[in-house]
């Protein structure tokens, strides 16, 4: 028992100073692919959108390659074409840009519903319990009822089993309230078709932050949570050509 308090002690702080302090990305990590309009045009853009899995990439009516980002894996098989974004801080609002209900300075208690996750998700979103990312600290708790919860977070695209689920807990949440759509599949529905796939969560509910990514990294969940908490910002747009600057301005209210 000694030894493990003497361990504690002499070691330096182990738990991320994010949002107070970036968090670098590790070399060669993928978030997404990164397109200027009108970069790629003409056979090119029909041989990158025939590889794309997910079916991010698009040609438009001028022959143009698009690229809807709430879509993309990071799979990398247009790395060799595109640049890929190497940021956390992936998360956007939703509904129109609209602003996002009076903001909670203190805590955020979130109720998590899985709608058909493959459950590479809910591996991220467990890490934010750990003493690394320590989300508590933050103010940010999870709660088992939808009756106590700020922000429902959603993951996997809606299935049609979980539909009626869905909309049960949005019901029961209590105003204000805010709908996250954590994850690719969530976001967009991802690769998810058939029958039985409703596709995102805004096919059912109006989303106040996606959050994208397959999966999403815990900084990038954070920053989702931090954006509907209303206590940071959206990043800057990545662009090809330049780095996405990083947050570094610390999170008000909350733990920490």
């Amino acid at each position: 028992m000694i030894r493990w308090f003497f361990r504690g002690v002499s070691q330096r702080r182990l738990t991320t100073r994010y949002p107070r302090g970036p968090e670098p990305a590790p070399e060669g990590f993928r978030a997404r692919a990164l397109l200027e309009p009108g970069a790629v045009s003409g056979e090119r853009a029909r041989e990158l959108a025939a590889v794309c899995l997910p079916g991010a990439l698009a040609v438009d009516e001028h022959g143009a390659l698009t690229l809807e980002d709430t879509r993309c894996i990071g799979c990398g098989l247009c790395a060799g074409e595109l640049a890929m974004d190497r940021g956390y801080e992936l998360a956007r609002r939703g509904r129109g840009g609209a602003a996002l209900p009076l903001p909670f300075r203190h805590s955020l208690h979130i109720r998590h519903v899985d709608t058909g996750s493959d459950g590479a998700v809910e591996q991220e979103i467990a890490a934010l319990l750990n003493p690394y990312y320590d989300m508590h600290r933050l103010g940010l708790f999870f709660t088992a009822s939808p009756r106590h919860a700020d922000a429902l977070l959603v993951t996997g695209p809606v299935t049609a089993p979980m539909e009626p689920a869905l909309r049960r807990a949005y019901e029961a949440m209590p105003e204000p309230r805010v709908v996250i759509a954590a994850g690719t599949d969530a976001c967009s529905g991802g690769i998810w078709t058939g029958p039985e796939v409703r596709g995102g969560v805004d096919r059912v509910l109006a989303v106040d932050v996606y959050i994208p990514g397959d999966p999403p990294s815990p900084i990038a969940l954070l920053h989702g949570l931090l954006l509907a908490a209303g206590r940071v910002a959206e990043a800057a747009p990545a662009s090809a050509g330049r780095e996405r600057p990083m947050l570094a301005a610390a999170a008000r209210g909350g733990a920490g």
